[in-house]
């Protein structure tokens, strides 16, 4: 059964469905070598196509999950943040995970942390969730500080994640977990 679409707005972003708009700037963030450093290698258009209907899709079906992520005074596309349920096999699933990528002309404004409080806000009161997780590359040191501006605690152990080649520097990830309890209190 198809959920009402939620939309997420704060004072200067708005995550939303996506559009046929997004498609192209999407497109150019996910072949952009900075912004992908972190993971095995830049997609190409189809491969983004087919990212940005899955995530379309999900949020169609349950209502949330990777929203495109705009700028609300200039209405720009600068990436998605969102909630997202991981589909290859991790150490500490079942769990729900947070995630954003970003334009590169967008980073450095607080835009990653602004929107993730928001999806967070989003996960514990209206989907009740028990626990929200984040991972990453160690080597990812500017998401690593936005899981900690959210209050996310890492944890001790690392994992190879599978979906990463071996023998690549970005293969181990840290996990990040949130609790309900600990994001209500703070």
């Amino acid at each position: 059964m198809k959920q009402p679409v939620a939309e997420l707005n704060t004072e200067r972003l708005r995550l939303r469905q996506w559009r046929p708009a997004d498609r192209a700037p999407f497109a150019a963030m996910n072949a952009d070598p900075e912004v992908m450093q972190f993971f095995p290698e830049t997609m190409n258009e189809a491969q983004s196509q087919a990212m940005a209907d899955h995530c379309e899709a999900l949020i169609a079906e349950r209502g949330w999950g990777f929203w495109a992520l705009e700028q609300q005074q200039q209405k720009r596309f600068l990436g998605f943040v969102g909630l997202n349920i991981p589909n290859v096999m991790l150490p500490f699933q079942p769990c729900v995970e947070i995630g954003w990528r970003l334009r590169r002309d967008a980073w450095g404004n607080g835009y990653a942390t602004e929107a993730a409080r928001a999806v967070l806000e989003f996960g514990f009161n209206n989907l009740e969730l028990e626990e929200i997780v984040a991972f990453t590359s160690v080597l990812n040191y500017r998401s690593q500080a936005v899981m900690e501006r959210l209050g996310m605690e890492r944890q001790e152990e690392t994992f190879d994640h599978p979906s990463v080649p071996e023998g690549m520097p970005i293969r181990e990830h840290c996990l990040y977990r949130l609790s309900a309890g600990h994001w209500r209190r703070r």
